[in-house]
């Protein structure tokens, strides 16, 4: 099991991508959360096993890819998420 910080920038405020988020994380074995920062970036914590990390991250980068400008990502000490969750 992994767990993995992505940031995305762009327009991704204000177009329903922590719902969209979290309505895909549904879909896969991952836990953690979507929240906005305040910069205006959107903040993904997802922790799962490697593969299906990497299954819901390329879902989520297809659906929104018209809002994404960029994205960074990195691997953190895993935490003890019960369920996928949308945060402020």
């Amino acid at each position: 099991m992994i767990c993995k910080r992505v940031v995305y920038s762009g327009h991704v405020q204000g177009v329903g991508f922590r719902y969209t988020t979290h309505s895909l994380a549904q879909g896969y074995a991952i836990t953690g959360y979507v929240r906005n920062l305040s910069g205006g970036d959107v903040e993904v914590v997802a922790q799962g096993e490697p593969e299906e990390i990497d299954r819901f991250l390329t879902a989520l980068q297809s659906r929104m890819t018209r809002y994404i400008a960029g994205r960074t990502a990195q691997e953190q000490p895993c935490g003890d998420f019960k369920a996928f969750m949308v945060r402020g």
